[in-house]
This record gives structure tokens, C-alpha cells and sequence, in this order.
């Protein structure tokens, strides 16, 4: 699924990018699974665990990561070939699809861009994760309306997003290992750096708005910065294990019997005058 195969690249060339209806759509459909289950994440940090799949060595399955995303983490089987069934978490088959068809429009949008050789942030080709600027947002209310978030702990411009991407690289581990070489395995850490620091809290003196050009600050300059390395983070990671490939088991190798010892066959015998000879 996190492969760039022909029939995806070919999608991802010829779909329309999620515009705001789309994106309300999303919206309101998590609020609609949110009135069943609480622990529904916001879209933000859904974007992020999707471009963290998107990046993810191995290509994970959906009947595998909607469950941990949006349910209770268990998986589900799904032969090759079968279509995906009815998850619990979603009301009926319409919703589902509804979701599963918004969603994959955002994947094939992210993979085309993450596949787009660019050079600076401000290509119109470039990467952009779906991010909100929460203290701006408020900060540009009514007084009246800003008292009543007062005390509420508000998420930094990107925190969430960065949350939704690590909560996938630290549910699949195994798929994000450090490679033996030490060049790719530096290359991995700083990249990953990259993200970690956006899931920290933004202490620094706000100094701009991302929420809007006029708008009152909200977000520190060096919380910016942070944001396009992490962007820069994405694109390194989604090369590191495209040029890798996916994972080759090791095959252990069962250890043989001393030639004195009896030989496993049940023979008798030593090991060395039966199946060792």
C-alpha cells in the first residue's frame, strides 16, 4: 500500500488534491466516529500517521493500520485479492468507503509530492502536512470568546501532526530499525530528530502567526524553522527506505549436534556415525 507502484504513481499524477470540502468531509466524518468511541484522533494527527505510513519500510495494509488508528489496535485479515470488510468503527459500508476514498486521495497526494524532486519550501510542489495553528486560531477570537479556552492546554503550531507521525513509527518498530550501515542509520536518526522536536511544546516568544497573516503571534520563530527540517525530515525518509527496500528476514540456522552426541534422528547412534557421517 506504501509502495509507489505504477497504477499508484499513475493515480497520484492525475488526482485532485483534498480541497476544503474534502476536508470538512474528513472533519465531520471523525466527529461522527468520535460520538462512538472518544479516542478518535483529530485529522491532524491522522495526516500525520498517514505520512509516516507513506514513509513506513514495509507496505502496511489498511486492514492493519485503521484498527490502530481508529480502533482497538487489532488487526485484520484480509486475503490477497479479498476487499477490505465492514471495520467496527465505521457505521455502515457508505461511511467507510466515504473515508477509505477521501483518505487514499490524501495518500496519493502526499506520495506524489514526496516523489517530486523540489529544492525549496515554497515550490508549490512541495510536501505540506495538514497542520493547524490551534494558539493562533484562538488568539485571533473575541476576548469574550478567548476566556473561555483560558486554562484549556492548547497543542503548538504542528505538535499534533508530529504525535500522529511517531505514534506510527512507534507502533512498527520492527519496520523502523536502524540499518546496519552507519551512514543510513545516522541518516535515520536525524531525520526522525527532525519530527520528535515538533512533538515538543513551543516555549519559545511567539513571534508570527501561521494561522493568519495579519493575525496576532502565536508561534515562535524557531518553531517555523523546526517546521520546514521536519518537512526536509519526511522527504529523507521516504528515500531512505524506497532506496533500501523492504526488510529480509535472517534465516537462523538450526545448530547441529556434537559429533558425540546422539543424533537427533533417534537412531541410537552417534550423531557422527548416522546423519553426521
Amino acid at each position: 500500500m506504501n509502495e509507489r507502484t505504477p497504477d499508484t504513481a499513475e493515480r497520484a499524477a492525475g488526482a485532485p488534491a483534498l480541497g476544503a470540502d474534502e476536508l470538512d468531509a474528513l472533519d465531520t466524518l471523525l466527529d461522527e466516529l468520535r460520538t462512538r468511541s472518544e479516542e478518535i484522533p483529530q485529522w491532524e494527527f491522522c495526516d500525520g500517521f498517514l505520512t509516516a505510513l507513506v514513509c513506513t519500510r514495509r507496505a502496511i495494509p489498511p486492514g492493519e493500520y485503521l484498527p490502530m488508528l481508529l480502533g482497538d489496535g487489532e488487526p485484520v485479515e484480509v486475503a490477497e485479492g479479498e476487499a477490505l470488510p465492514l471495520l467496527p468503527m465505521f457505521a455502515d459500508a457508505a461511511q467507510q468507503a466515504q473515508f477509505l476514498d477521501l483518505w487514499m486521495r490524501r495518500w496519493d497526494e502526499v506520495v506524489l509530492a514526496l516523489d517530486t524532486p523540489v529544492e525549496k519550501l515554497d515550490d508549490e510542489r512541495t510536501f505540506e502536512p495538514e497542520v493547524m495553528d490551534m494558539r493562533g486560531a484562538i488568539a485571533s477570537l473575541p476576548e469574550d470568546e478567548r476566556a473561555e479556552m483560558e486554562g484549556q492546554e492548547i497543542p503548538s503550531f504542528a505538535q499534533v501532526w508530529a504525535l500522529g507521525f511517531m505514534f506510527a513509527v512507534e507502533n512498527w518498530p520492527e519496520e523502523w530499525q536502524a540499518p546496519r550501515d552507519k551512514e543510513a542509520a545516522q541518516w535515520l536518526d536525524d531525520a526522525l530528530g527532525s519530527i520528535v522536536a515538533l512533538t515538543e511544546d513551543d516555549t519559545g516568544k511567539p513571534e508570527v502567526s501561521m494561522y493568519a497573516e495579519d493575525g496576532p503571534p502565536s508561534t515562535s520563530q524557531a518553531r517555523v524553522e523546526l517546521f520546514g527540517e521536519a518537512i526536509w525530515a519526511v522527504y529523507d525518509l521516504r528515500q531512505l527506505w524506497q532506496s533500501m527496500g523492504p526488510r529480509v528476514e535472517t534465516l537462523r540456522k538450526a545448530p547441529e549436534p556434537g559429533r558425540n552426541d546422539p543424533c537427533p534422528c533417534g537412531s541410537g547412534k552417534k550423531y557422527k556415525k548416522c546423519h553426521g557421517a
